[in-house]
């Protein structure tokens, strides 16, 4: 690893941060760097701003140099150039670490490299770590620390702290990945970084501190690449955490662009994908899939290694689809157990013997929903022959609670439960709520509810 200091801690709950670049401007990126502290951070705030003498209520300084005590926290938000010279300020103020958020280092060419590495080697002269540049700095769901120039304040009331932390190399992906997790609800956010170029911290050194946090159960990662690949896979190897990334640069079209996004080089996609694999890595395929991906890993306990898994549909249509898709991604359809038959039976009509995919439909016409659902959900998940649980609904139809003992038993038995849901806007929108609270993960797709099912089961065997 390239730290010259053995935590990183500082960054996250500093003692006293210095917004250099606040302004009272609503337009620009100072203003909302100091604005989102001001929403959450309870220690010492310094901006940094030769012209002002006040902003947003707090003294304002000319320089850092002017700050009357030591603080361990820089927030670098003025043009590129200025760097050296705060450095050389911070180090004078025993300041600990700086977060870039500029732009105009090796993402620009030949010119900004220089500079970046002029930069990093003066940090690394005065002990100083340095976190980006050209990033969205970071957030904490706990602490309610927001180091970042999101424009948006809807983090106050709609980031839930919970279980999910995120490493991503690209800023505005970083500030949109949560915007969109915010809006969807069903997820709680234990920390966010946004590392940009990582010229000195980067994925690795943060996967070793999101291992060893006690709040953070879930990993996901946004990369391009990953200079550190051995230490990276021996730390996932490490660990019972679920971590899920997506790599961009995969095609040659792509690993140009990741060059010319953050100067990084995005190496062999098939040689990282393979590596990830073997060392218990969920590799996904677009932002909505991780996002899916870390929603539902942030709601499953406990996985067993078994690979069979059964299907409870209102639907013989989506029941097949369901079976392909387990077929396409080498799970077996359990064979369910004599008991097991016999007691779907007793919400049945006499005419039909059940099976799996488990079709529902004439069940519900003759016993109603709440009885068919909670019999049905339960007695598959003590099959001993079913490893896994796919549930089918439609949104009229189910209310939450038919499937709070299936949500218990899941977690008990180390089987996952994946539910497809569909429907009208606002019943589906309140049962998706119901759900989740619950601790069952809904998705829009049957394939990507198997997918998950897949990836569960992956890290299952992994661990």
């Amino acid at each position: 690893m390239k730290g010259r200091l053995p935590a990183v801690e500082f960054f996250f709950n500093p003692d006293g941060v210095a917004v250099i670049g606040a302004t009272d401007n609503p337009f620009k990126g100072g203003y909302h760097i100091l604005n989102n502290i001001l929403g959450g951070y309870q220690g010492r705030i310094y901006p940094v701003n030769p012209r002002y003498q006040t902003l947003l209520g707090l003294p304002c300084y000319a320089s850092v140099e002017a700050i009357p005590e030591d603080f361990e926290l820089a927030i670098y938000f003025i043009p590129a150039q200025g760097l050296p010279e705060t450095i050389e300020q911070c180090a004078r103020k025993h300041v600990k670490g700086i977060i870039i958020e500029s732009a105009g280092f090796s993402e620009v060419g030949a010119q900004g490299q220089q500079l970046q590495q002029e930069c990093l080697d003066l940090a690394r002269r005065h002990g100083i770590r340095l976190w980006g540049p050209n990033c969205m700095g970071l957030l904490d769901g706990h602490r309610r620390h927001v180091f970042s120039f999101m424009y948006t304040d809807v983090w106050k009331t709609l980031m839930p702290p919970g279980n999910v932390s995120l490493i991503v190399q690209s800023g505005m992906l970083s500030a949109g990945f949560l915007l969109m997790m915010l809006e969807r609800g069903g997820v709680g956010v234990s920390k966010i970084c946004s590392i940009g170029n990582k010229c000195d911290i980067d994925e690795t050194e943060l996967l070793e501190f999101l291992i060893n946090d006690p709040l953070t159960e879930v990993i996901g990662l946004y990369v391009e690449s990953i200079p550190d690949g051995r230490r990276f896979l021996d730390l996932a190897r490490s660990t019972a955490k679920p971590i899920i990334a997506l790599k961009g640069g995969r095609s040659p079209a792509g690993a140009q662009a990741a060059l010319s996004h953050t100067a990084s080089l995005a190496g062999d996609f098939t040689v990282m994908e393979r590596a990830f694999r073997q060392a218990g890595v969920i590799t996904v395929y677009d932002l909505h899939e991780l996002m899916d991906f870390v929603r539902a890993f942030s709601m499953t306990k406990n996985v067993n290694p078994g690979n069979a898994a059964a299907v409870l549909t209102f639907s013989g249509g989506a029941g097949i689809v369901t079976a392909d898709f387990l077929h396409d991604h080498g799970l077996a359809s359990a064979e369910l157990a004599p008991a097991t038959l016999a007691t779907l039976k007793t919400v049945f009509p006499v005419w039909m013997d059940p099976f799996n995919p488990v079709d529902v439909w004439p069940a519900i016409e003759q016993s109603g929903p709440q009885k068919v659902y909670t019999t049905c959900s339960q007695a598959l998940l003590r099959d001993p022959h079913v490893d896994a649980l796919i549930i089918h609904i439609f949104a009229a139809l189910v209310k939450g609670e038919y499937l709070a003992e299936a949500a218990r038993l899941k977690d008990e038995l180390g089987k996952p439960v994946a539910v497809w849901l569909v429907g009208l806007e606002q019943p589906l929108r309140t049962l998706r709520k119901e759900l989740e609270d619950l601790g069952l993960p809904v998705f829009d797709e049957i394939s990507r509810a198997v997918s998950f099912i897949a990836a569960a089961k992956q890290r299952g065997r992994a661990r």
